[in-house]
């Protein structure tokens, strides 16, 4: 073999070897490529996810604020609402209370709580207030109860309130009173002003 083949032999040689490791250097150089290219989309990934787990939250957070002052508003619309039903019933009721005063069964239903209120004294003495609206019935109350009856100072929308001193008792049967505590307990269902049944 001459020099020349051999450097030729050499050279080849040389440059096959050179183009092996050139090839292996490339991919591996790929493959870190790749490697950092995966690496570098997965934390984008994640960070994109973090990103919108945290604008989710902030969403949800706002909707949730606007959602609770929509039902405070709401609330105090319907409450404000009630009021006014209720003081539109219960004005009414006032209204059917003077009419019922009128009545023979008004009278009736005062000498029953006198009745019931001189039960409850038994031999201690009592004294029995009317309203003053009432005072022309005082003479067939006192003749019918046989108690001591009195016109009261004071209004009281009718009724009667009694007092038992000896025992610290008062007895109040009086519609101002009776109409205070229903209005106080009274509530309105939901289901009856949306048009509903107990049963839905």
């Amino acid at each position: 073999m001459t020099t020349e083949e051999k450097l030729q032999h050499f050279l080849g040689f040389c440059m096959e070897d050179a183009r092996t490791r050139s090839a292996k250097m490339l991919d591996e150089y790929t493959a870190a490529l790749e490697q950092t290219f995966l690496e570098h989309q997965e934390d984008a990934k994640r960070r994109a996810a973090h990103q919108v787990a945290l604008e989710s939250e902030r969403i949800e957070r706002e909707i949730n604020k606007k959602l609770s002052l929509e039902q405070i508003g709401m609330k105090r619309v319907f409450g404000k609402k009630q009021d006014e039903l209720k003081d539109k019933l219960f004005s009414e009721l006032r209204d059917k209370l003077a009419t019922f005063m009128g009545s023979p069964e008004y009278t009736k239903l005062l000498e029953k709580q006198i009745r019931e209120a001189k039960a409850l004294a038994g031999k201690e003495f009592i004294t029995i207030y009317i309203d003053p609206a009432d005072e022309e019935k005082i003479n067939e109350l006192a003749i019918s109860g046989g108690s001591d009856i009195q016109v009261s100072e004071y209004s009281f929308l009718g009724g009667t309130r009694a007092v038992i001193p000896s025992r610290h008792i008062l007895i109040d049967n009086s519609f101002q009173t009776k109409l205070a505590e229903a209005k106080h307990d009274f509530r309105f269902d939901v289901k009856d002003l949306m048009g509903g049944t107990a049963n839905d």
